[in-house]
């Protein structure tokens, strides 16, 4: 029986390899054994850089409450704080959206939060 070398399945599934590394550079978007590599560690980067970007907004929210709230004289932490002790469920991403866009209302929250801090002792 003759050796079957590839065929349409083979074609296709190397087409369907080179198509994912089209946009790559050199041989990278030419050669199927260098292409397959460069799609499969995109594909890693890709996947890794899904759950990262998670913690990236996360990290942007916390910047832009903690300058807000600074302009207020408090910490970021501390705002946080007096928040969790008024039962304020209000996440991250809503407090940053309100920092920007909604400052009246901002300011209210920080008022609210002010009454729950901790007195200073003397």
């Amino acid at each position: 029986m003759p050796r079957a070398k590839g065929g349409p399945k083979t074609r296709h599934r190397r087409k369907k390899r080179l198509k994912l590394a089209k946009g790559q550079y050199g041989g990278r978007s030419r050669l199927f054994r260098t292409a397959t590599e460069s799609v499969d560690k995109g594909l890693t980067y890709a996947y890794v850089g899904r759950k990262d970007r998670k913690g990236h907004f996360r990290r942007l929210w916390i910047t832009r409450i903690s300058a807000a709230v600074r302009n207020h004289g408090l910490t970021y932490s501390s705002f946080i704080n007096a928040l969790k002790k008024a039962n304020v469920s209000l996440d991250r991403k809503i407090l940053s959206d309100m920092a920007i866009r909604d400052t009246a209302g901002f300011e209210q929250i920080i008022g609210l939060a002010k009454q729950y801090l901790a007195p200073a002792s003397p």
